[in-house]
């Protein structure tokens, strides 16, 4: 790792914890710890994983032009929210591709917490702030930690940690101390929370959490491993400024209107995408047998004809058996479509099918 690597501010807790590092969007982070990725993804499945997502980033918006700036960065209307509500939205360049994706929080009138992934944190900050020049609003990065606490079990160690989550609802968020934020949400498909906090917090809330035996440190991999399983996307893999929302299936973020006549950038683009129809589409791909088919994988058809390519792929340890996520020409995106994947000069069958492949249990309601 190089000496411009940025560590996290509870690095002396994960080494402790025996957490083995590795690079990530130019941080050290923990990959996994002792019981290894298979047990984490396990875990968290089935009670509450803790992750360490601090090189994640927190903006707060404010002032009278907030909510039009964010229309105009974003393809949603802000204004629309209700205090505490949080929406999966983009940052999308003038082509429509996704420069980031992001979650936008509404906490008051003219209040928004924006979360951004590590990779793009950086650049995230100077579109705001370069948009904002034009708006009345502030924008003002958080130096916060930055923790998940994912699965089953989430709500009830936090409860005993002496964190009421009661009434928050799947994609809310709230200030429930001074400098706190949580919201509901999370990237592995289960019920969970992530709470934005000060350190000298941060570090009790977690010295309690782990007196409480259903709560483990979860590791990169398997974050990774339960987002792919959850059919959920990786900013820098799934999504690229040169992927637009509907080739990515993700118009459900745009609500209808907003598509019909927002003013965001990237909104020609995507009205004339939308018009002729992607050319393709992001899909669930399950490979036969047991070899895992990985990133950068190539994609033909039956007749060796190039089909499109994989994103992310890996082994599924609750679905037990190996999966992906690609793009492939939007003629062949139908599920029980049969493609190959090149694994280092072997075809290995593949099929489309529907995301995710393990169920959401979120808690909506």
């Amino acid at each position: 790792m190089g000496e411009d690597t940025k560590h996290l501010p509870l690095e002396d807790l994960h080494n402790a914890s025996g957490a083995r590092f590795g690079a990530f969007a130019g941080w050290s982070m923990p990959l996994t710890y002792p019981a290894g990725v298979m047990k984490e993804h396990l875990h968290t499945r089935e009670h509450a994983g803790l992750f360490d997502i601090s090189h994640m980033k927190l903006f707060e918006v404010s002032g009278p032009g907030t909510a039009a700036l964010l229309n105009r960065a974003c393809p949603f209307d802000a204004g629309a929210l209700e205090i505490s509500q949080s929406k999966y939205t983009f940052f999308l360049n003038e082509a429509a591709g996704i420069i980031d994706d992001l979650i936008v929080t509404r906490l008051g009138d003219d209040r928004f917490m924006v979360v951004a992934n590590a990779g793009n944190a950086v650049e995230d900050e100077k579109h705001l702030h370069a948009l904002a020049a034009d708006f009345d609003a502030n924008v003002e990065p958080l130096d916060r930690v930055f923790l998940a606490i994912q699965g089953p079990d989430a709500w009830a160690a936090l409860a005993r940690a002496g964190i009421e989550t009661g009434s928050l609802l799947f994609m809310h968020g709230v200030e429930p101390r001074q400098n706190w934020f949580m919201s509901r949400s999370g990237y592995t498909g289960e019920d969970g929370f992530e709470i934005g906090l000060p350190e000298a917090d941060a570090r009790d809330l977690v010295a309690k959490l782990l007196q409480d035996e259903r709560v483990q440190w979860i590791g990169l991999a398997a974050r990774d491993s339960l987002r792919l399983e959850a059919g959920l996307c990786l900013h820098g893999q799934d999504l690229t400024p040169e992927i637009d929302p509907a080739s990515a299936g993700l118009m459900w973020a745009i609500p209808k209107e907003v598509r019909a006549s927002g003013h965001f950038i990237g909104a020609d683009a995507l009205r004339s995408i939308l018009e002729r129809g992607p050319s393709q589409k992001r899909v669930g791909l399950k490979p036969d047998g047991r070899q895992p088919v990985r990133a950068g994988a190539a994609l033909v058809d039956a007749d060796g004809n190039p089909a499109g390519h994989v994103t992310s792929g890996g082994f599924g340890p609750s679905t037990g058996h190996p999966v992906a996520m690609g793009y492939v020409d939007t003629a062949l995106a139908k599920p029980a479509t049969r493609l190959f994947a090149d694994v280092r000069g072997t075809k290995i069958p593949v099929d489309v099918t529907s995301l995710p492949f393990t169920p959401h249990r979120y808690r909506k309601g």
